[in-house]
């Protein structure tokens, strides 16, 4: 279920961050939907009754993709990642491997500049956007 609430006081934020957690929290529940909608899908025995799932199933996909273009657009470092990653062909890992290591491989890029591969370990936690986005059929086009 997607978070709903805040993790931190209201008036600690700024305006734009609340905005950008109920985009956030929206753009998981259209997701979330979609799934649902998925499973609904595969267990209806009514043909008539697929397709009208599978018609708003696509509804909630064109929703992700409206609030996934307005967080992109509100925030430079998802834009950058967002276009490293969508509309390519190659695997995202190898996609990662050049723009995190400039293709070398990771483990012999490491041992030349004295990176072990494993990550960083500052406590950075994973962009849930850049992960979403990633999500196989979200309708998301360029």
């Amino acid at each position: 279920m997607a978070s709903e609430s805040l993790h931190e006081s209201a008036k600690a934020l700024r305006p734009e961050t609340i905005d950008r957690h109920r985009a956030v929290s929206s753009l998981m529940e259209e997701l979330e939907a979609v799934d649902w909608y998925d499973q609904r899908i595969d267990a209806a025995t009514d043909e008539e009754l697929r397709r009208i799932l599978a018609h708003n199933r696509d509804e909630e996909k064109e929703h992700a993709a409206m609030v996934l273009e307005w967080l992109r657009r509100k925030d430079p470092k998802l834009d950058e990642h967002l276009r490293t990653y969508l509309f390519t062909e190659k695997s995202v890992l190898e996609i990662e491997d050049e723009a995190e290591h400039g293709g070398g491989g990771g483990s012999e890029a490491g041992a030349a500049d004295g990176c072990l591969g494993i990550g960083s370990l500052r406590g950075e936690q994973q962009n849930p956007i850049r992960e979403l986005a990633l999500f196989a059929g979200t309708g998301i086009k360029p």
